[in-house]
């Protein structure tokens, strides 16, 4: 019964710790979301026009929930971040251009060796499935980009997104980004 007991505190308070709302966080979180994916809507406003939508695509959405929503994440690390949306898109890229165009083969298997090779790498970022499906599955203008997709937009809107991170994420003494974990010792 007292094990039981011991539990439920647990239990309550990590329910309690979770749904607390933490107002600064959720402000910190909002301008760095703000900021990353507006620098590069601005930058792609006076580049592009609006019907050539390559520089902000959707898996950088996701990237900002990790890097200023969840900045403690293994996840939403620098290295994870870059590592997971380049070789995302050089995958994505290789697959579409030496593969016949067939979605059904061609979609997962972008997806599905982005994952491994990011599992492999250790630069797991979920977004960085989602770089490798819009190679595959982007509009005409993505997909005549070729290998520079890998360069623009995907690694210059990470590198935009990482530089406001690293600025937002540390410009209180609550929020620190990396998060550099200390690997235990095992006896």
């Amino acid at each position: 019964m007292k094990k039981l007991k011991r539990q439920f505190r647990i239990t309550r308070y990590v329910v309690y710790k979770e749904t607390l709302v933490d107002v600064k966080e959720h402000f910190w979180s909002f301008l760095g979301a703000f900021i990353g994916i507006g620098l590069i809507a601005f930058i792609q406003s006076f580049t592009l026009t609006k019907e050539e939508n390559i520089f902000l695509i959707g898996s950088f959405g996701a990237s900002s929930v990790l890097i200023y929503g969840a900045i403690q994440s293994p996840l939403a690390q620098p290295r994870n971040l870059i590592g997971g949306h380049v070789i995302s898109a050089l995958i994505g890229v290789t697959i579409y251009r030496f593969l016949p165009d067939i979605i059904w083969l061609t979609a997962p298997l972008a997806v599905a060796l982005s994952i491994v090779a990011m599992q492999l790498t250790k630069t797991l970022h979920p977004p960085g499935g989602a770089t490798a499906l819009i190679a595959i599955i982007g509009s005409e203008k993505i997909k005549t980009l070729g290998y520079f997709y890998v360069l623009s937009p995907v690694l210059s809107g990470s590198l935009i997104l990482l530089a406001v991170a690293l600025i937002v994420n540390n410009a209180t003494k609550n929020r620190h980004y990396p998060s550099y974990r200390k690997k235990s010792k095992s006896k």
